[in-house]
């Protein structure tokens, strides 16, 4: 079969820059010189993070916790690509793998030759996936089943990385110079949870955050969502200025598309927080727990904060009328949830 040059060119930002490939020294056939495809990888973000935070923090965006969580949150939203995975899949029968390729990029923009046939394929690909502990990509011999899974478990921790991904069919044809195009979108997101401490101590205070996908399919961009959500540990933020900040980063939330019910809740935080005096020290062993349910969906490649203020026996309030509130006081860890406190 009469093989082709396909030109892989990853440009992690926002720039297009165009590769043109002349015939390679080690190419035996020198007929294949004029059949060139050149492929354009870029990543994708839906917005970015610093004008999310702005939008989000509004006049606080000079102050220490907008630096604090910028700082935090640049390496997940970032146009910067450590690794990509790359599959070409059979179109027909069981969509069987024919080439796969992995590559650490470490840079803004590379370009690298491989050889293919000259076929129909669904290409499928995945960024930053070597540094991300928490989800791998599992099934992806073949093509519709192929897909970003997050490790089991009832507590698990933040993603490490921001995610991408990117599906495309490819028609490459032979003595046909062609250029695709593909654009890597984020598929996972960050929430984060600002207390406003009141004066009090809030170093004792764990937060999770939970409601979001488990997995999410490459082929059909379709998320998976469990009966039973992970709770996710949040990081803790304290630059200072008395407000704390707790960020996870995950998967998206429900995103329905029939319109909700005024009372549905989509994802929530758990706030566990030790009683305390009117002085603001810890009034004895007894834990407060605050549920914070939450209306409004976060879709990938963005960033929700919600906003709560820190009370004397350790509750939390909030003004926002898409978050709910539920408080037990004196909670006692039950048989459905133990968290780590």
């Amino acid at each position: 079969m009469k093989r082709g040059r396909i030109i892989y060119h990853l440009i992690a930002g926002t720039a297009f820059v165009a590769v043109l490939a002349g015939c390679s020294m080690i190419d035996e056939d020198q007929d294949d010189c004029g059949v060139q495809a050149e492929i354009n990888y870029e990543l994708q973000l839906m917005t970015t993070l610093t004008a999310e935070l702005h939008l989000q923090l509004e006049t606080e965006t000079e102050g220490q916790l907008f630096y604090a969580l910028r700082d935090y949150l640049k390496n997940i939203f970032s146009d910067f690509a450590h690794d990509v995975d790359l599959s070409f899949y059979d179109i027909v029968g069981d969509s069987t793998r024919l080439r796969h390729e992995k590559h650490i990029v470490d840079a803004n923009q590379v370009s690298y030759t491989l050889n293919l046939p000259m076929r129909d394929y669904m290409h499928l690909a995945a960024a930053n996936l070597v540094d991300n502990h928490l989800v791998g990509l599992v099934n992806d011999g073949l093509c519709h089943p192929s897909m970003l899974q997050q490790v089991a478990g009832d507590t698990i921790d933040s993603h490490d990385t921001g995610l991408f991904t990117a599906r495309l069919p490819m028609q490459v044809l032979n003595g046909v110079n062609q250029n695709f195009d593909v654009r890597l979108y984020m598929a996972n997101c960050a929430v984060c949870l600002i207390i406003d401490t009141q004066g009090h101590d809030a170093s004792q205070v764990k937060v999770y955050s939970t409601g979001f996908a488990t997995d999410f399919n490459i082929c059909d961009s379709a998320y998976t969502y469990s009966n039973r959500s992970p709770m996710v540990r949040t990081k803790m933020l304290d630059p200072g200025g008395g407000e704390v900040a707790f960020c996870s980063v995950n998967f998206p939330s429900r995103d329905p598309s029939v319109p909700q019910r005024e009372d549905e809740t989509l994802w929530e935080f758990h706030i566990y927080a030790p009683s305390l005096k009117t002085d603001g020290t810890r009034a004895g062993n007894t834990i407060t727990e605050t549920i914070l349910s939450v209306k409004e969906a976060v879709g990938a490649g963005k960033v929700k904060i919600i906003r709560c203020e820190m009370c004397e026996d350790g509750s939390m309030k909030t003004g926002n009328p898409d978050v709910g509130v539920s408080v037990t006081l004196d909670w006692k860890p039950g048989g459905v949830y133990h968290p780590e406190l």
